[in-house]
């Protein structure tokens, strides 16, 4: 099986390039190989040098692949729009620089989702002139990366924005041109939003380009579930856990993966609370130790 398995610096709690709580993007890269991996994502842009002789350096140093990038911005906001473009060239630039293949596009966390994070029933909808310039603007982001820079572009699903619940998802994949935009498929947000990750992967593995592990603690989700609490509170009772250690059942994802004899990149992705003392460096070894266990070498 010709998969192989990454991380990200969101592993670190690296959110965004500018908080001050990160670590340096060189610590990044040094526990990565330490815990074992092979390749790394670039995380929010501007966290790792945009300059490709200096990061090309550290990968070197590391023996590390860069693997792809993730413009997590408001495409749900109309009047973010230079910033997502920006955000989206820059990222595209430094991917397309150094090989890498992966341009994951994720509608980041509205004030008017959050509350209502893995309940889709009450969770607030866009009309539909909304919606299409929504749409949109995702489909322009896809573009670029697709045809200027010759990506492979993957739409991500995410708690807490307005690209979360599974038909919203498809409603997107049926609207887009399939040439333009794939799927990076994240177990954790997909089980967080309330629909089983392993039937997704089934309808849909021939457009999945790329893979995100992450799990779900299913006693979390539970209580957040029942006391209705919102996506940032969720996180800081520690809604996602070490993989194997949640509801997503990752045999049965490695299985639909096989059947359909994906190649390519599965990056980790185990996000963290910088405020809570993580141990990102040891839980990075615990998943990757965990994923060759059932078969992910």
């Amino acid at each position: 099986m010709s998969i192989r398995i990454g991380n990200a610096p969101c592993s670190w709690g690296v959110e965004f390039a500018g908080d001050p709580r990160n670590p340096t993007w060189q610590k990044v890269l040094k526990d990565c190989a330490a815990a074992g991996y092979k390749g790394i994502e670039l995380g929010p842009v501007g966290f790792m040098p945009e300059d490709p002789v200096e990061l090309g350096e550290g990968l070197a140093e590391h023996d590390l692949t860069l693997i792809g990038g993730v413009v997590f911005r408001p495409y749900h906001d109309p009047k973010a729009w230079d910033d997502v473009l920006d955000a989206t060239h820059r990222t595209a630039r430094s991917l397309q620089a150094h090989g890498a293949r992966h341009l994951v596009l994720i509608d980041s966390i509205s004030p008017r989702r959050a509350p209502t994070a893995g309940r889709a029933a009450e969770a607030e909808q866009m009309d539909k002139a909304e919606w299409q310039a929504y749409r949109d603007r995702i489909a322009e982001s896809a573009r670029i990366g697709t045809e200027e820079y010759g990506l492979t572009v993957g739409i991500h699903a995410h708690a807490a924005g307005f690209m979360d619940f599974e038909p919203e998802l498809e409603r997107l994949l049926n609207e887009v041109d399939e040439n333009l935009l794939k799927i990076c498929f994240d177990t954790g947000h997909h089980s967080y939003a309330g629909f089983d990750p392993v039937a997704f992967m089934k309808r849909h593995v021939g457009r999945i380009s790329y893979m995100h592990f992450k799990d779900i603690d299913p006693k979390v989700k539970a209580d957040v579930i029942a006391s209705r609490t919102g996506f940032y509170d969720a996180c800081g009772q520690g809604i996602f856990c070490n993989l194997g250690e949640g509801d997503v059942d990752f045999p049965a994802v490695r299985q639909v993966l096989l059947d359909a004899k994906f190649e390519g990149w599965c990056t980790v992705e185990q996000d963290c609370d910088p405020t809570l003392d993580p141990d990102p460096l040891g839980d990075a070894g615990k998943n990757r130790e965990y994923l060759e266990s059932i078969g992910f070498n």
